[in-house]
């Protein structure tokens, strides 16, 4: 562990807050839109740190700040504009995902006969074509890292290429970050890489837990250690309860 956390044991939660916050690093001014308690830690983080332009919202229609103070108004045919001008990063969860990003949130089996009724497919499509979309996954297993997805909501990078031009304009699939480690598709053939593990974590639990053959380097990295600081920030100001400790098994 680097100098600058050595405040006590940095947690699996923690390395999880810490990398769903580098999903939105350098992103400028755009509308972080977290789903999911450790994306929101994470995006709080961000702000907080090395990305102080990005916009937080209440979740309903008000822009706001770090302390919770609404700052502006966000009606939802701006909030549209702005998902349909790329002016937004959302990170998702997924039941499924596969090998090219493609993501599940409606339906587990055959559409026509569901075994289980999901969410549905909500905005995910338009998500993916027009701006940044990063997923979050707290319990990293084969039943969600899957080959084929039983039905595609978030579009991946095969089928975006396929569809052309007009759907590959826009279309970015930042990271995946499990409770096992951070995926990207930094690939020839943009399938899904193994990024870095988060500590304690080995290569063989991943390929264990993963319905899919990944893109596995030689010398695969840690997650970044957190700050001081950081630390500081998510223990005793953005999360002081320790709910991150709920989602994310040590």
């Amino acid at each position: 562990m680097s100098a600058e956390a050595a405040t006590g044991t940095v947690t699996r939660a923690e390395y999880c807050v810490i990398a769903c916050a580098e999903a939105w690093r350098d992103n400028g001014e755009v509308l972080a839109s977290p789903m999911g308690l450790v994306p929101a830690l994470g995006a709080r983080l961000a702000k907080r740190t090395f990305s102080p332009d990005l916009l937080l919202t209440d979740g309903e229609a008000l822009i706001v700040g770090l302390d919770g103070t609404p700052e502006g108004w966000l009606p939802y045919r701006q909030h549209l504009t702005m998902v349909t001008g790329g002016k937004r990063h959302v990170m998702m969860g997924a039941s499924q995902i596969d090998r090219f990003g493609n993501q599940n949130i409606s339906c587990v089996g055959d559409w026509e006969r569901p075994v289980r009724q999901l969410l549905g497919v909500r905005g995910a499509p338009v998500n993916t074509l027009n701006n940044p979309v990063s997923y979050w996954v707290p319990r990293h297993a084969r039943r969600v890292f899957v080959e084929r997805v039983d039905m595609v909501c978030g579009v991946g990078y095969d089928r975006a290429a396929a569809a052309g031009p007009s759907a590959t304009r826009f279309h970015r699939v930042p990271r995946v970050v499990s409770d096992l480690g951070v995926f990207d598709f930094a690939t020839p053939d943009r399938s899904m890489r193994l990024a870095s593990l988060h500590p304690g974590v080995t290569v063989d639990q991943v390929r264990e837990a993963t319905g899919f053959a990944l893109t596995i380097e030689d010398d695969v990295p840690f997650t970044r250690e957190p700050t001081a600081g950081e630390l500081r920030l998510v223990r005793e100001v953005i999360d002081p309860t320790g709910t991150r400790d709920r989602e994310v098994r040590s």
